[in-house]
């Protein structure tokens, strides 16, 4: 069965870094001679988080311990959203130690919940644009932490970096209860966007939404769009869809109701993503979007990254953090998005 050769391949957070720093590498060893999907040859200043360590947090997941030991966040549905800062451990500089190769990478350290909504993270006129990442199916809390601390060091963004983290089960058989968790997170997430566009001197808000999480992206962007309309366009920057969980057919419904949202999103796809071809077995044959040939995606509106060349792996379903390339995709997407 398909299920059971994915689990084959199933493996614990740190082996899965450590096959994400291989690749990361061997992918920045290759960029010299490379001009694949858009490689610029350019070396990128520090990230924001490599110099303060501090990624915002909003969940609906229920609080464990409080929120403030590990694990954290578990993978029960809360009645309301927690908002709060986490202390993170960044890795060593050197590109070819052993944190490169991800081993001894990002650690979380602590959580710290904080009274209020999340205008209150951002601090009153900060200027500085805000990175939301949302994770995918099958993550702890934990793990979405961490890999929202990769994605914005590895894009270098200089800004405030937020990971929004919807109720997971972490469990290769919880599809459904995972696609349900990231629906009843869906007004959760419009407040957080909410909060960011309304907050005063606040900068614009990127969005690199994984797998699954970009169902519940696209809910809640359409959800703002329905409230603000054209108004809210110029708060919001890059829309990137990773790997998107979604079917065709309703994203292409969603994407007909945001106006001109729809022209920030860009969408990074690969047809050998086992993972994707799992679910559109799951979902009765409909082929999800980010298995989807690139044009009839662009038929959409959207911009479209075919990254199906740039997989080595077996599933090739976390390229937006394995690989160099399409991570400059992500950089090169928020650099240029209007504002």
């Amino acid at each position: 069965m398909i299920v059971q050769h994915l689990l084959q391949h199933e493996s614990s957070a740190s082996r899965r870094a450590f096959l994400r720093g291989i690749a990361s590498s061997a992918s920045l060893l290759a960029l010299g001679g490379c001009a694949g999907l858009g490689a610029t040859g350019g070396r990128y200043d520090a990230s924001s988080l490599s110099v303060e360590p501090t990624l915002l947090v909003a969940t609906t997941r229920k609080p464990v311990n409080g929120g403030r030991a590990k694990p954290w966040f578990g993978p029960e549905r809360a009645s309301a959203m927690t908002v709060g800062r986490a202390k993170l451990a960044a890795p060593g500089d050197n590109r070819f130690s052993l944190a490169a190769a991800g081993i001894g990478g990002w650690r979380l350290e602590g959580v710290e919940p904080v009274a209020g909504d999340v205008s209150n993270l951002l601090g009153q006129g900060s200027g500085s644009d805000v990175l939301i990442y949302v994770h995918g199916f099958k993550n702890t809390f934990e793990t979405a932490a961490l890999d929202a601390a990769q994605l914005a060091d590895g894009v270098r963004f200089r800004g405030q970096t937020m990971v929004f983290a919807w109720p997971s089960k972490a469990g290769l058989f919880d599809y459904a209860y995972d696609r349900d968790s990231a629906m009843y997170s869906r007004d959760a997430f419009e407040r957080v966007l909410q909060s960011v566009v309304t907050t005063p001197g606040a900068g614009r808000v990127h969005i690199v939404a994984h797998s699954m999480g970009t169902m519940l992206t696209l809910e809640g962007l359409r959800q703002l769009y329905a409230r603000y309309g054209d108004s809210v366009a110029d708060k919001i920057g890059a829309v990137v869809f990773a790997s998107p969980d979604i079917d065709m057919d309703v994203f292409s419904s969603a994407t007909q109701r945001i106006g001109p949202l729809t022209r920030k999103i860009t969408v990074i796809t690969a047809t050998n993503d086992r993972a994707l071809a799992l679910s559109g077995r799951l979902a009765g044959g409909m082929t999800r979007v980010g298995a989807a040939e690139k044009a009839a995606i662009e038929q959409l509106g959207v911009r479209v990254i075919d990254a199906s060349e740039s997989g080595w792996g077996v599933i090739n379903h976390d390229l937006f953090l394995s690989n160099a390339e399409v991570r400059q995709v992500i950089r090169r997407s928020i650099d240029t998005s209007a504002a």
